[in-house]
């Protein structure tokens, strides 16, 4: 996959437009060959290359930027936390995550195992459980929480946390809660609440946010939240009993 982004950004560098006018090249094309050198580079070149591929922000005037992305840092610090806890240094290896999350208020325990290509953007308040296992190419929004359901339901020693399947995306402020499975492809939209099982290439949406009083007068009424469209998230196909929902709304007036 890394490759692929490597010949994108030579591509671009390489397009008319990308040199200053004393023939020097632009910011935006140095940037890009860094970019696509350090690209080229394992694991980390991976990380840089999903982070230009999949945040809209980064440019070829901006490449350069992704080096400084707390979702990236907090991954890398990850992976030296979770080789040294599996070795069996567990006070160093959570010492490591502490700092990571000090510092970019991602919190990542040492004993989660994540796949290639995981991307956390933004990442504040990212928060991933000891047992959670991710696979490959999924994305995380800040906010995101892959928890356990509470020390007064999860036993010691068990597995507590989820697991999500390769290439899902997990929304803004979105929970998935206890040892459940995603399947893969899936989409979990903003604040859903993940408590059951989620079959492959499915949609979870969270209500709507409602008005309850509008210009200042209370609704007698409101109107039933409503799901987000899951066309918002990407899917083709219509909510299933969309009209019938839609029936029963009207009853509410």
């Amino acid at each position: 996959m890394a490759a692929r982004h490597v010949a994108h950004f030579g591509g671009a560098a390489s397009q008319p437009g990308t040199g200053g006018d004393d023939g020097r090249p632009s910011s935006g094309a140095w940037q890009q060959r860094v970019l696509a050198v350090l690209s080229s580079r394992g694991r980390v070149g991976e990380d840089l290359a999903v982070a230009y591929d999949k945040d809209p922000a980064l440019t070829p005037a901006t490449a350069l930027q992704a080096l400084l992305y707390q979702g990236l840092w907090a991954l890398w610090a990850h992976r030296l936390a979770h080789r040294w806890w599996q070795a069996g240094a567990r006070f160093p290896a959570r010492l490591v995550s502490q700092l990571a999350r000090a510092l970019t208020g991602i919190e990542i325990h040492p004993g989660a195992t994540l796949g290639r290509r995981v991307f956390i953007d933004h990442g504040a308040g990212v928060v991933i459980g000891e047992t959670a296992v991710i696979g490959d190419d999924v994305m995380l929004y800040h906010g995101v929480t892959l928890g356990g359901h509470g020390w007064w339901a999860d036993a010691k020693g068990e597995r507590r946390h989820p697991i999500i399947g390769d290439r899902v995306t997990i929304g803004v402020g979105a929970s998935v809660l206890g040892a459940v499975h995603v399947g893969e492809g899936c989409r979990i939209g903003p604040h859903a609440l993940v408590v059951d099982d989620v079959p492959a290439d499915s949609v979870v949406v969270a209500e709507r946010g409602r008005c309850i009083i509008t210009t200042g007068v209370r609704q007698s009424h409101p109107r039933r939240g409503e799901l987000l469209a899951p066309e918002w998230l990407g899917a083709k196909s219509r909510r299933a009993g969309e009209g019938d929902e839609q029936g029963d709304d009207d009853h509410t007036h």
